[in-house]
């Protein structure tokens, strides 16, 4: 049964918000809207049965996949509910495992974490960026792995970058933008200007950040992105340049090799790196493979939306040969050379990976690896490593490595480490994958999991989850949340592959951008009706659910169809689609949306603006029954990607129109927002915030579906 009575707040006038997040106005709305939340939450009675579930679940060893430096290995390992996973260390692969880096010991509230880092070639240096309140803000650290003695380096003001160690070991590039505005700096994370003007340095060990080398930066094109690779054999840097979020870069190389008096002759020369810019336009993506010399494989969608492997050398850049041709079906997702002249790939098939080892210099087939449904999450090993560690998770397998000797006549694929979750059995559950006719008839790929044997009578609560941009791929993957609604809440789980993601590669990609981008809605859509028509849940039943883009899926569904769900759970979406890219990397984005600047971009973004298209149902189909689905709208104070305004906006236009009408406004069920502290887009939370926002939101769910506990 649906609850009874449901609290949503009223407003006497409109309210405005302020763009920002130092106004006392827009404090003291985020304060009223806090309590109001807990006094929903409060009527939840699901929420601390969840909190203790998922605490024992959670509550299990994990290990992640290793590497190797210099003789030594290094992962990460959690022994349970560990705020975040510490960096292991061990010389040899019988050693005794030691801990290097403890991220836990950084905080006491687990609101510092690490959120990028690098071994030095020797494996006898850690350079590590810490992160306050889930911040895309880094400060990078230098540590000796011997002794775990922590040295004098700090580098600050660091985002979006990688920390690439040169081979010599005597220190390493990063990119950074120049410091925030004034003020920023005493809690970065919340600051809304733009971000621009990335610059890339080289640092010294032992040096002073103001000594770093300025090597590489473009005035002209205060928008573009760096990213850095060396090539094994430490002779090229890479330098891969971005100014949107597309699948396009610039590839330019500096020969480190020829630099008459190395790096150091840069440190007072006032000269950048003498980059040369071998691919200088943004038509397809380039990521390096493997070099032999000037000779390089890439990895590429040029003429090719699946991706195929070509060879080229840097001295005659107008001859590349495919090494391994666009499959006809699948997407080669990777691509990684190891033992020699063998590369390691990995395709999505069907949203499911495959693996295939090939000749890296003729691309000849050689073998197939055999793994089971679901998803590659990493592949460890090099060029000079006759061993692979390759992770692996489905939606039943909580996590997998192997490990397979590419030497051998017939590698094999050999459990090295299994993670094991106490009192979850795969047995009581069967998963499902579907095929969904679109609204254009399109056929979109939707994995159903839930408990074995049910019956089809439209009763059981469903969480639908989508995300659909960016071409990003959302293949199975073990989540304990989904195991615990589906085994104690009577929830089916389903995921839809809908158009925008990379599932088929570039073209279903570029299905739902732009002025395609109704085509992901749609296919959301399409996939909550199948689950309704087959019997699998029904429109009070269904919970639709999406985080960052797949926030603005669910903001954008609910406005185009508040009939078709009963409950909306919206993560740190982009709900202002006129004015997303005037804030921190919204700019990026206009390469998947359009840019409200442009007067035909405007006309499609107006469409489907979550913040801009919100109505009150009643009224537009005549029954004052129909309202909108009860809506949870989640973020995070200090997420500096989206930035929470996004979601304040819509919130304030949403309680406002929907309280308000010429009668008495219809609208029972609640609209409120969970706005997390010291919490940033998502990445860098303890566990302990994750399961206290997933027994808020899920115990907000279940309230609002009328699902009951099952023991």
């Amino acid at each position: 049964m649906r609850p009874s009575s449901k609290t949503i707040t009223v407003f006497s006038s409109p309210i405005h918000i302020d763009e920002d997040p130092e106004a006392e106005e827009t404090k003291q709305f985020v304060e009223e809207q806090a309590a109001l939340t807990d006094s929903v939450l409060s009527q939840c009675e699901h929420r601390h049965k969840l909190k203790n579930q998922l605490t024992a679940l959670y509550n299990h060893p994990r290990f992640y996949i290793p590497f190797k430096r210099g003789g030594k290995y290094f992962y990460f390992q959690n022994t349970g509910l560990q705020a975040h996973n510490v960096l292991c260390v061990q010389k040899g692969s019988n050693g005794e495992p030691e801990v290097l880096l403890d991220p836990n010991g950084l905080s006491e509230d687990g609101s510092v974490s690490l959120n990028r880092f690098a071994i030095s070639e020797d494996g006898e240096y850690l350079a590590y960026g810490i992160s306050s309140c889930g911040s895309d803000w880094s400060t990078i650290r230098v540590m000796r792995v011997e002794d775990r003695r922590v040295e004098d380096d700090c580098i600050s003001w660091v985002k979006f970058s990688q920390i690439t160690w040169t081979r010599d070991g005597k220190g390493f590039f990063y990119c950074r933008f120049p410091k925030p505005k004034e003020g920023s700096e005493l809690d970065a994370g919340t600051e809304t200007n733009s971000y621009q003007n990335h610059e890339l340095y080289y640092h010294f060990l032992g040096t002073d950040q103001s000594e770093d080398i300025l090597c590489w930066r473009d005035l002209d094109h205060p928008k573009y992105i760096y990213s850095t690779e060396i090539t094994l054999d430490g002779k090229y840097l890479l330098l891969e340049v971005e100014e949107s979020s597309a699948s396009f870069n610039k590839l330019y190389y500096c020969n480190l090799s020829s630099l008459p008096k190395g790096l150091q002759g840069f440190k007072s020369s006032n000269q950048l790196l003498p980059f040369i810019k071998f691919i200088d336009n943004f038509e397809a993506r380039y990521t390096n493979v493997s070099n032999d010399g000037a000779e390089f494989t890439f990895l590429t969608n040029k003429n090719a939306p699946k991706y195929k492997l070509v060879r080229v050398n840097l001295n005659e850049p107008e001859a590349w040969t495919d090494i391994v041709p666009e499959n006809e079906k699948d997407v080669l997702e990777s691509a990684r050379a190891i033992n020699g002249n063998k590369v390691l790939l990995c395709y999505i098939n069907d949203v499911k990976n495959t693996l295939q080892i090939r000749d890296l210099q003729t691309g000849q087939f050689l073998h197939d690896l055999p793994i089971d449904i679901g998803t590659v999450t990493v592949i460890a090993g090099r060029r000079g490593d006759s061993e692979a560690f390759i992770g692996f998770t489905s939606f039943l397998t909580p996590g997998i490595i192997y490990k397979c000797n590419l030497a051998a006549e017939v590698p094999e694929m050999k459990i090295f480490r299994e993670v094991s979750v106490p009192g979850f059995d795969r047995r009581d559950f069967q998963v499902k994958q579907v095929f969904v006719p679109s609204k254009d008839g399109t056929k979109i790929p939707m994995f159903i999991v839930c408990k074995k044997n049910i019956l089809l009578d439209g009763s059981h609560p469903a969480l639908l989850y989508g995300y659909g941009g960016f071409n990003v791929s959302l293949t199975p993957s073990f989540n304990i949340n989904h195991i615990v609604l589906i085994k104690n809440l009577g929830f089916i789980y389903c995921l839809s592959n809908i158009r925008g993601g990379g599932e088929y590669g570039e073209e279903w990609h570029d299905a739902a951008t732009l002025s395609k981008k109704q085509n992901c809605f749609d296919d959301f859509i399409a996939s909550a009706e199948f689950l309704i028509s087959s019997g699998y849940s029904s429109p009070e039943r269904l919970c639709i659910e999406g985080g960052s883009n797949g926030g603005i899926l669910v903001a954008a569904c609910i406005n185009q169809r508040p009939d078709l769900f009963g409950c909306a759970l919206a993560h740190v979406g982009v709900m202002d689609m006129l004015r997303f890219h005037k804030f921190t990397i919204g700019h990026v984005w206009a390469s998947e949306f359009g840019c409200s600047d442009n007067e035909e971009d405007f006309r499609w973004l107006i469409k489907y603006s979550p913040l801009h298209n919100v109505r009150r149902p009643w009224e537009k189909s005549g029954d004052r029954c129909c309202q909108y689905p009860s809506t949870m709208l989640l973020t995070a104070d200090h997420d500096d990607r989206v930035v929470p305004l996004h979601s304040l906006k819509l919130l304030a236009t949403m309680q406002y129109i929907l309280s308000h009408s010429v009668d008495k406004s219809p609208q029972t069920n609640p609209i409120v927002a969970r706005i997390d502290r010291k919490s940033g887009h998502g990445g860098g939370r303890s566990i302990q915030k994750q399961i206290d926002e997933a027994s808020d939101r899920y115990g907000f769910a279940a309230k609002m579906l009328g699902a009951y506990w099952i023991d």
